[in-house]
């Protein structure tokens, strides 16, 4: 993203007319910050991510420092959810960089171009028969759209978008809307990380900060920022699979994520007069509470998803 002067007004977003019920369809959108500025998206321990989420029930991720997208110096954020929560993140990401930059410069500074990652396989949707659609999109957001050329060395292509931050957002409302409609870009939500082995894209910051959830999981935290601590939680026997993953990959990820070390107790292994199987977070409490808040957003999603089934069933 590059800066320019121009006045801004930040409103609420109009998502383009969609078919019934496709605003709830999983979406992903893919976007490059400059590395300098990616601590403005980050924030403190992780509090502006936490904050964009909650405000937007979408989900985060950040390629971690120094990985960046081929040719660049800029890291990829990646906002996963429905297309109102992705475009509301996306906002959210956009108002907070121009204010930033604002306070910074003392003047009216505009992030004047946004890059776009898109697969090459769904660009062909964007461009439409003869350049169609592209122009359409185009003529209704007055932004400025242009797609980088083809690298057969890479499976994704750059979209510049120009203009102000209300034409900037119109463009990719319409971009995103057009990109959902295509079944392999809508697939692609759960694993949108297509450089994770090149770049490293585990540094998932969908931290979720609830003082409400960490009591009930049982976390027993020590608030020396600054020392290397060790917490032990009970996460319920039913649960601990959504914390494992296959193979052990929810747990590597997330230790990678936070980079804090993480155990759990073999079957059996439960807190005392319990059915919770302990689980021990190590690191710097930075890293134990970004750990913490992973692992509370997956045990969240995942009671939430078996009562729902509970009450599907009772129906029936």
């Amino acid at each position: 993203m590059d800066s320019n002067e121009s006045d801004t007004a930040y409103e609420s977003l109009e998502e383009p007319s969609q078919e019934p019920d496709s605003s709830e369809k999983p979406t992903h959108i893919r976007f490059l910050v400059p590395k300098a500025l990616a601590g403005y998206v980050i924030g403190k321990g992780g509090s502006t991510i936490i904050q964009f989420q909650d405000s937007s029930g979408a989900e985060i991720l950040l390629s971690r420092n120094q990985e960046y997208f081929p040719g660049t110096t800029c890291r990829i954020v990646v906002i996963s959810g429905t297309t109102v929560q992705v475009l509301t993140a996306f906002q959210l990401v956009l108002a907070k960089l121009h204010s930033q930059l604002q306070g910074e410069d003392g003047s009216d500074v505009e992030l004047r171009r946004t890059r776009v990652v898109v697969p090459h396989s769904s660009c062909g949707g964007i461009i439409g028969k003869g350049g169609a659609t592209i122009r359409s999109f185009i003529e209704d957001s007055n932004a400025g759209i242009k797609i980088s050329p083809l690298d057969f060395e890479l499976s994704d292509r750059l979209l510049t978008l120009s203009g102000t931050m209300e034409e900037q957002m119109r463009a990719i409302a319409l971009i995103l809307t057009k990109l959902t409609e295509d079944d392999d870009y809508s697939q692609q939500v759960h694993s949108p990380n297509s450089y994770r082995k090149d770049l490293g894209l585990r540094n998932l910051l969908h931290a979720w900060k609830s003082a409400k959830s960490r009591r009930s999981l049982g976390s027993k935290q020590n608030h020396k920022e600054d020392s290397y601590n060790s917490v032990t939680i009970g996460v319920s026997d039913e649960h601990i699979g959504v914390v494992i993953g296959r193979k052990g990959s929810h747990i590597m990820e997330i230790s990678e994520s936070s980079g804090a070390r993480i155990k759990i107790s073999g079957r059996g292994g439960f807190l005392p007069g319990t059915t919770d199987r302990k689980v021990t977070i190590s690191g710097f409490q930075a890293s134990i509470d970004l750990a913490l808040s992973i692992i509370e957003r997956k045990v969240d999603k995942a009671s939430k998803r078996r009562a729902k089934d509970e009450t599907d069933m009772d129906t029936d």
